[in-house]
């Protein structure tokens, strides 16, 4: 038995896991394809068969697997990449991943040398073999207008196998998007090259992780901070007891700049409202977090009002990122979402008209219904 299948079999054993048929398909369909890319020659060709045009050898089919929220596709995922056994490999969230691939193209551009998409395929795929990417979710047309002809290049020309969770099936990802119609050679080619599996199993694991916990805590103090460490560490299945060393991320906002994430795994993120909302910040930096993390923990929110005026609209603008990209919002703070707005003596009505809808996102994103959605849907 292969180490993920090993794996996965112990955790079902030890009741960590529920036996899910759709789930162990997935579990054998993912170790097999380790066998095909363990067994496979480490290179496509030699220098001649470069100068020489050949196709790159036979490439291991990939696979697509998509199901709702909390089904184990982070968790197979994991057991995947940890447990495949060749060096030429890489795991990347795939907004990340677009980020970097249009700051590869913008410098690509630079050099006036033609169709910048092979180059720039030529050089992701250097030294890889597989390409896995964590919740694949198109949500804008500068990404839809390029993924076709940029993973034909990846699979098709640089014999690069990818595998991918994702939260829809192909046909339903960019649906309805601005000028969806270049998009539907990306779905093609996923139904063409990928091994499309379904995991739709009747039980949500990272709802049940977040039983008996609430999302929003108050007020500040050691208990509210205990409570959303306890949903980091379930969420994460990161030991407490090594808490020191939790890493920590830099992510890419575009056009050179990064954002220090304290805390950072699998999916989860750890920030200080000062961090987020007390330093100047724009729509873009809230979406590429929304975009980039399942769950954010915001830890340290203070009373607001018209002494924090900056501080207030930028908060409004953070919750609007992660309530429109369903992200799920664990935090620390003052005072309960009604009263978090304060107008102070002279009352300022217009201040507090326009955090009402605030208020009632941050409630809604309290309820079962909405920590039920999966990430990106709208």
């Amino acid at each position: 038995m292969s180490g993920l299948l090993a794996r996965y079999e112990a955790l079902v054993a030890a009741g960590e896991l529920r036996a899910d048929p759709e789930q162990k398909a997935a579990a054998a369909r993912l170790a097999q394809l380790q066998t095909e890319l363990e067994n496979a020659p480490a290179s496509g060709g030699g220098l001649l068969s470069k100068l020489f045009g050949r196709k790159p050898a036979q490439r291991p089919r990939g696979v697509y697997l998509w199901g709702g929220v909390g089904r184990g596709k982070s968790m197979l995922m994991d057991l995947f990449h940890e447990t495949l056994a060749i060096p030429e490999k890489r795991r990347v969230h795939f907004h990340a991943f677009m980020l970097e691939v249009h700051a590869r193209l913008r410098e690509e551009r630079k050099k006036e040398a033609g169709d910048p998409i092979p180059p720039v395929a030529a050089a992701l795929a250097q030294g890889l073999r597989c390409l896995a990417f964590d919740e694949m979710v198109v949500n804008n047309s500068a990404d839809a207008m390029i993924m076709s002809r940029l993973f034909t290049a990846l699979i098709e020309d640089q014999g690069v196998t990818v595998v991918t969770t994702s939260n829809r099936a192909p046909a339903e990802l960019y649906k309805d998007g601005l000028n969806r119609e270049h998009f539907l050679p990306f779905i093609a080619l996923i139904e063409r090259e990928l091994d499309v599996l379904p995991l739709n199993g009747p039980f949500d694991y990272r709802l049940d992780r977040l039983r008996g916990l609430s999302t929003w805590h108050t007020p500040l103090g050691p208990e509210a901070t205990a409570q959303v460490r306890e949903a980091f560490f379930r969420l994460t299945d990161y030991p407490p007891e090594d808490s020191a060393h939790v890493p920590s991320a830099e992510l890419d906002l575009g056009g050179g700049r990064k954002l220090h994430v304290p805390k950072s795994l699998k999916g989860v993120a750890v920030f200080s409202f000062k961090r987020l909302c007390g330093e100047p910040r724009g729509a873009a930096d809230y979406l590429a977090i929304a975009q980039t993390y399942h769950t954010v923990i915001v830890v340290g929110i203070p009373r607001l009002g018209p002494d924090r005026r900056n501080e207030a609209a930028r908060f409004v603008t953070l919750i609007d990122a992660l309530y429109e990209n369903r992200v799920k919002l664990f935090a620390t703070a003052a005072t309960a979402p009604e009263d978090l707005y304060d107008a102070g003596a002279g009352g300022n009505a217009s201040g507090r008209f326009e955090f009402e809808r605030t208020v009632s996102r941050l409630q809604e994103m309290q309820s079962a219904e909405y920590l039920a959605e999966g990430h990106g849907e709208t």
